[in-house]
């Protein structure tokens, strides 16, 4: 009930009390006989009216005048599952009895928020920038102090504080493109390197290229379904639309040109389709393509003239025998003209995955191959009204594309931990889908790749319909619960999109392999109490 001052005068409130009333401010006042308006009388809704009507004219920003492209935006990954698990966590802080005693956010790829230890040359470096003393006087490996050495040289005024060209470093991006080149073996121009605050300002930026109309019709974007909620989210922000083409399943979420086919001769109706979106290794979808998937994809973004925004962000995450990764570079330059001069392309890459984990550092990059000179110059040039990426973001990136090399002081130290992480995962990746599909009502495919597992399950129809009495969707009610009953904070499928009538749900295998194996026990449980609860 609205605060607000009420007058009742013998009995009868009166149009002009209540106006006066609203007018006053946000006391109460009952006087007269004193009665207690319920929700439904008639004064109290006149009163709710006035007071809004009286709210709204004294602001500019509004829910009924807010921008509805921000409305219409969704991000699963930190929705309100998430925020309830932030609440969960203050109750148990504060001594609340629950059957659990810890949150298990297994619902965000955040490495070092599941325990994963920094990189030491990494660390290192950036400390160095940051505190240069340490150059002189600490006993840092002398290739950190050349790193940093050359990386605070490439800065103005010689500090990691003052900005830089709002496509980056020079020096790093020099070093991303002598990364890309010996990962392809074909060239790289620094040139078209930029880099960005993660791989999400990035991706973001180029999606903005395509906020008009052609023909009188939007732009769309065709996006994978299971999809990561940056692109769904963006496309409505921006006022694009989405053209969901589906992953099968059945095929470990391959991709299949017949699908793509589909999807553009349906959206063609309705919009005008400019760029398809592929994200390998997938999220949340944990497949690697393979090179025949990937030459396939290239011949059908060329032939229908779309822009290919590759999300290579889990390129150093592939733990199946048999599974590689294939940049969509390398493939689209192998497989020679006219292809390779002819298809634009846009691929992204961010430290706060792989082995390297620095989510918060918000380190990322982007190549552009084949776009005309005259629109990559205008893409720099919007990205420049934000100034430029974080310098300790660059500095992560730096380590990253430019890795110590054998001989080196900290090579050693840093080729056994980036194998340790990456065999961790690989043992996680296994003990997840595995666990899985021992459970009844279960299947989940092999986790070829990336952070994630996306397991199907089916759910009883009575549990269906105590959703549906709930007004959420089955995956969302299955997810509450979970986490009520477990603290184990998931993302429902629904919030990557899925099949109609099929269920999912997200979860990373980032939990370190004493927890994720409780993790496991306990969503085993969980999920035999809540199929005998709805059976």
């Amino acid at each position: 009930m609205s605060s607000m001052r009420w007058v009742i005068s013998g009995g009868r409130a009166t149009a002009a009390a209540a106006a006066a009333a609203a007018a006053a401010g946000p006391s109460r006042l009952l006087s007269g006989v004193g009665r207690r308006l319920n929700a439904s009388d008639p004064c109290l809704r006149y009163c709710n009216r006035l007071s809004n009507a009286r709210t709204m004219a004294s602001k500019a920003v509004t829910i009924e005048n807010l921008n509805p492209n921000i409305i219409k935006l969704e991000y699963a990954v930190r929705g309100p599952l998430v925020i309830r698990a932030g609440e969960i966590e203050k109750e148990l802080e504060k001594g609340a009895k629950k059957p659990f005693k810890t949150v298990i956010k297994a619902n965000i790829g955040d490495a070092h928020a599941m325990g994963q230890t920094p990189i030491t040359f990494i660390r290192q470096v950036i400390a160095c920038v940051t505190y240069p003393d340490l150059i002189k006087n600490s006993d840092f490996p002398a290739d950190v102090k050349q790193r940093a050495k050359d990386i605070l040289k490439a800065c103005g005024g010689g500090s990691v504080g003052s900005y830089s060209m709002s496509q980056g470093i020079e020096l790093v991006r020099r070093h991303v493109a002598e990364y890309i080149e010996k990962r392809d073996g074909h060239p790289a121009r620094w040139q078209d390197i930029c880099l960005s605050t993660g791989a999400s300002t990035a991706i973001k930026n180029v999606l903005q290229m395509l906020c008009n109309k052609i023909d009188g019709k939007p732009s769309g974007v065709m996006i994978p379904i299971p999809q990561y909620p940056l692109y769904s989210a963006s496309l409505a922000e921006y006022g694009l639309e989405q053209v969901r083409y589906y992953l099968d399943e059945e095929r470990d979420w391959g991709l299949d040109v017949a699908e793509l086919t589909r999807a553009l001769k349906q959206a063609d109706k309705t919009c005008k389709v400019r760029a398809l979106v592929v994200i390998n290794p997938g999220n949340p979808t944990g497949q690697v393509l393979t090179r025949a998937n990937i030459e396939a994809i290239v011949k059908f973004a060329h032939e229908n003239g779309l822009l290919l925004l590759a999300d290579e962000v889990y390129q150093k995450n592939v733990y199946a025998p048999g599974s590689e990764f294939f940049s969509f570079k390398k493939v689209m330059r192998e497989m020679g003209e006219p292809y390779s001069s002819e298809l634009e392309l846009a691929s992204f890459m961010s430290v706060s995955k792989g082995y390297v984990g620095e989510c918060g550092l918000r380190g990322g990059w982007m190549e552009l191959v084949n776009l005309q000179p005259e629109v990559q110059a205008q893409l720099y040039k919007c990205i420049s009204a934000m100034l430029c990426p974080t310098t300790l973001g660059q500095t992560a990136v730096d380590c990253v594309a430019k890795e110590p090399a054998q001989g080196e002081e900290s090579y050693e130290v840093w080729s056994r931990e980036k194998a340790a992480v990456l065999a961790s995962l690989a043992e996680r990746a296994t003990m997840i889908a595995e666990t899985f599909n021992s459970m009844q009502g279960f299947k989940c495919n092999v986790v070829q790749g990336a952070m994630y597992a996306f397991p199907r399950i089916e759910l009883p129809e009575k549990a269906i319909a105590a959703a549906k009495a709930e007004g959420k969707a089955p995956d969302v009610f299955y997810a509450f619960r979970l986490l009520e009953e477990t603290g184990i904070c998931i993302v429902p499928g629904s919030g990557f999109g899925q099949r109609p009538g099929t269920y999912h749900f997200r979860t990373t295998i980032l939990p370190q392999p004493a927890l994720l194996r409780h993790m496991l026990d306990s969503f085993k449980t969980f999920h035999q109490n809540f199929t005998k609860q709805y059976s």
